[in-house]
């Protein structure tokens, strides 16, 4: 018999139906822009990291992507001017995928109308301490099921997503 009132049921089901909400709210800011979700991921990622640039293995764990799904991710980027592979000078096997001034003018135009998105469909339906207890929560549970998602990245705020956009762009 399946238990009607389990709430582990109900917790995997309203995140699943809130993830799938969001992104049906947020895809339509990317695709004006000629990005997928995963491109948008990906660009965001690049840019909040050091050098604006990921080991391709880094970025493929903070995406959730195969090795071979962030080559091609990143073949699309770099065809459109967005990304670039660098070698590694230390490990001949390894790359870099780095965010080019063309991929932080892409994010420009995207992040202001991504933000206002975010803040209008999910962390705004949120208190201060509703928000920063969700949070806490996420990274609990990242932290076990997604331990490599932090991958080539270094500590919170030590990093900022580049001077791009500024608060009064995102007050709605």
């Amino acid at each position: 018999m399946i238990p009607s009132d389990d709430p582990r049921l109900t917790a995997m089901g309203l995140l699943s139906e809130v993830h799938s909400g969001l992104a049906a709210k947020m895809n339509p800011v990317f695709a004006e822009a000629g990005l997928s979700e995963i491109d948008c991921e990906t660009l965001i990622r690049l840019a909040r990291s050091p050098g604006r640039k990921l080991r391709m293995s880094d970025l493929a764990a903070q995406t959730s992507l195969s090795t071979s799904g962030v080559t091609r991710v990143v073949d699309r980027l770099e065809r459109e001017g967005l990304v670039e592979r660098v070698a590694c000078a230390s490990d001949r096997r390894a790359s870099y995928a780095t965010l080019t001034d063309a991929g932080v003018t892409r994010l420009e135009e995207v992040i202001p109308k991504h933000l206002k998105d975010i803040e209008t469909w999910f962390t705004g339906l949120l208190a201060p301490d509703q928000l920063e207890t969700f949070l806490g929560a996420l990274r609990v549970i990242r932290d076990v099921v997604r331990p490599c998602a932090t991958a080539g990245a270094i500590e919170p705020g030590e990093v900022k997503l580049p001077a791009i956009v500024t608060d009064s762009q995102i007050r709605l």
